[in-house]
């Protein structure tokens, strides 16, 4: 069974380190979803926050020091499948404009796996953009408040639109749509998912299409599959966006969740 770990620098943080970052909104994290010991995608992991980090504070803490730390807070944890966050944050603080040292402080925690919802989900729209759309920083109230407001509204979940009318992400999630021969990623200012960069190679590995394109309202009765994936899970099956139906597409979720599952498992 897998327990709660949360560790700063690779020891146990205390309620004293912990109460400032309760607050704090200026950090960025990854997220994963570790089985057998191994994450999926490390290495896409590891460039997330080594980049994000350059943008946001202009120095970043080296590859092997992220991986040993995050290292250090599974063997504390004891268990080979868990849901771990790692958030990257400067202890200078969120208000200071100060030149940041060469240090970073890294908060890894740990809690228990998960696998995201059975879907299918139906997805209402929104008119909203991320600020530094290619960071997943934290304090981000849009992705907990818009879901609300759609459950609200009888809807599961979810979707942004862009200033121009293109569908970009969603709460939580990335998009993809299926086309009835190739997988279609949307064009717009969206977080590069780990899962979707993982799917992206691994695709090309297996031969199969891929093509970006803008995608927007108009576009989706023309489309034969919509899904959403994060580090839950490479797909589930959207039936619904507004009130346009999407067919669901049994042969284009295996195609993600086979690419998926040829992604090699690899311990920090």
């Amino acid at each position: 069974m897998s327990r709660y770990v949360v560790q700063r620098n690779g020891v146990a943080a205390s309620v004293e380190e912990l109460a400032p970052l309760a607050f704090a909104g200026y950090a960025h994290f990854t997220a994963a979803q570790v089985r057998d010991g191994g994450v999926r995608g490390l290495d896409l992991h590891l460039r997330r926050l080594r980049v994000a980090s350059e943008e946001m504070f202009g120095t970043a803490l080296p590859d092997e020091r992220v991986r040993e730390l995050l290292r250090a807070a599974l063997e504390a944890g004891g268990a080979s499948d868990v849901s771990l966050r790692a958030t990257v944050y400067s202890p200078v603080g969120e208000f200071s404009t100060d030149e940041i040292g060469p240090e970073l402080d890294l908060l890894v925690s740990t809690g228990p796996p998960a696998d995201g919802p059975a879907g299918p989900l139906a997805m209402d729209t929104v008119e909203y953009e991320r600020v530094l759309p290619a960071v997943k920083h934290v304090g981000e109230v849009a992705k907990t408040y818009y879901p609300r407001q759609a459950v609200r509204r009888g809807f599961d979940d979810t979707a942004f639109v862009d200033r121009r009318g293109r569908l970009s992400e969603a709460s939580i999630w990335n998009l993809a749509f299926w086309d009835g021969s190739a997988v279609v990623w949307p064009v717009a200012d969206v977080l590069g998912g780990v899962t979707m960069g993982i799917l992206r190679r691994q695709l090309e590995r297996l031969g199969a299409p891929q093509r970006d394109a803008e995608i927007t309202l108009a576009d989706l009765p023309g489309l034969a599959g919509a899904v959403v994936m994060n580090s839950w899970t490479p797909g589930v099956s959207v039936n619904r966006v507004d009130g346009t139906s999407v067919p669901e597409a049994p042969a284009f979720l295996e195609l993600l969740h086979r690419a998926y599952e040829a992604e090699p498992l690899t311990a920090p």
